[in-house]
């Protein structure tokens, strides 16, 4: 028998890791006894030791001094994974905190099994960037970089939703084809899979960069954000007239991964020349204290919360935005929610018939649609879900566990 190996499920929002005992999938408890761990670090500007998941997070609301990051796997292939600067007191790359959030993945999961893990079986997505096979081909390779320097000599990687399909042996019909729509955080990716006599057939797996933090930036651009002055005017320095308020900085602001690079003194200033000549000065200074007291991580948590509020039809959701204005809100229906999320339809529509199509298989030859990642609980998913296969049944997976689980049944088929 091999050495023991450690499933790692390195999510953009959240990460798991397993083990098999016995031919049954263990999650190891990362943090707070939890199976899944928060994919975020915080590190405090006093050069205290890095903080992770639930304890990143708490760090940052209750107003610690330091940097949050959160959504770091969207970054792999991208030259910003290098790129050193300063955070919590000391220049840094992305890619050393990745290595030291998998090297604690790594020191809990033999903390917990009292096994020493030189081997790893990563998921990894489909595509991490689908436009682009170089910077797809560098994401792994710079995840492959991070397992190593976080002290692991074989990396072994395998499709997230070819591993959740592995999840679901003995869920189905005996020969019947289903399809897995697994919608992380970052990317979205499917397999179509049969379960034979002889095991798994994977028939085709396909996948797109979209995920749950696109998403979340969709829902904050559409109902947050104007309420600290996009979409409004300036006035000009010379001359009469009005210039509408620049977006790009409110697409940052709504982006997970760009909200600790705002933090600048340059940011700082361009956000003062746009109050100085907003002919809304009151909701542009709502920017620049989101800006100046490091507020964004805040209200993308409050974004979040009103869209999964919205999603499941709270009566009045609402996006709380208290923290920076006593009583601010923003109201959010599921009617808004469509509204903001109607441009994805098309592209997943487009991907899950590119699946079928790679696989041969027509779509009322699909039995059942298996929905998998926290981003398959929104109703646009499950509405396109149903439209590509309308004799399908829809089977909701564990979301946040479906893939670990099927990683670690996947070990067993290492030497």
């Amino acid at each position: 028998m091999g050495s023991p190996v450690l499933a790692v499920d390195f999510g953009t929002s959240n990460s798991a890791a397993a083990v098999l005992m016995e031919g049954v999938a263990r999650r190891l408890p990362i943090e707070n006894g939890a199976d899944t761990v928060p994919t975020a670090v915080f590190f405090p500007q006093d050069r205290g030791p890095m903080l992770i998941g639930t304890a990143a997070a708490r760090a940052m609301t209750e107003g610690v001094e330091g940097r949050y990051m959160r959504a770091l796997k969207s970054i792999l292939g991208t030259t910003l994974f290098h790129e050193d600067r300063m955070i919590g007191g000391q220049r840094r790359t992305l890619a050393q905190i990745v290595t030291a959030f998998l090297a604690h993945v790594k020191q809990r999961a033999e903390a917990e099994t009292g096994q020493h893990f030189t081997r790893v079986l990563s998921g990894r997505p489909v595509h991490f960037h689908s436009a682009d096979p170089e910077r797809d081909a560098r994401a792994e390779d710079d995840l492959r970089a991070c397992y190593h320097a976080a002290g692991f000599d074989d990396v072994r990687f395998l499709f997230e939703p070819e591993a959740a399909a592995r999840a679901q042996t003995g869920q189905g019909a005996p020969g019947q084809t289903d399809l897995i729509v697994d919608i992380g955080g970052g990317t979205s990716d499917f397999s179509v899979f049969r379960e034979t006599g002889s095991g798994l057939e994977i028939l085709a797996s396909h996948g797109i960069r979209l995920g749950g933090t696109d998403f979340d930036k969709a829902v904050s651009v559409a109902h947050a954000m104007p309420l600290l002055g996009l979409g409004g005017q300036l006035r000009r320095t010379l001359g009469d007239g009005l210039l509408p308020v620049p977006s790009a900085l409110y697409h940052d602001l709504a982006t997970w991964a760009k909200i600790p690079f705002l933090y600048t003194r340059d940011t700082e200033r361009s956000v003062e020349d746009l109050v100085k000549h907003a002919v809304d000065p009151d909701k542009m200074g709502r920017l620049r204290d989101v800006i100046t007291e490091h507020l964004g991580h805040e209200l993308a948590f409050a974004v979040e919360a009103g869209k999964i509020a919205a999603n499941t039809a709270t009566p009045r959701a609402r996006i709380d935005m208290g923290v920076i204005e006593p009583g601010l809100s923003a109201p959010i229906t599921p009617g808004t929610l469509n509204a903001a999320l109607a441009g994805y339809g098309e592209p997943l529509r487009e991907a899950l018939f590119q699946t079928l199509i790679d696989a041969q298989v027509p779509p009322d030859r699909i039995g059942a649609v298996v929905l998998v990642g926290g981003s398959s609980l929104m109703a646009m998913v499950r509405n396109q879900a149903q439209a590509v296969c309308p004799s399908a049944s829809l089977r909701q997976a564990q979301a946040l566990t479906a893939i670990i689980d099927g990683l670690a049944i996947a070990t067993s088929d290492l030497p």
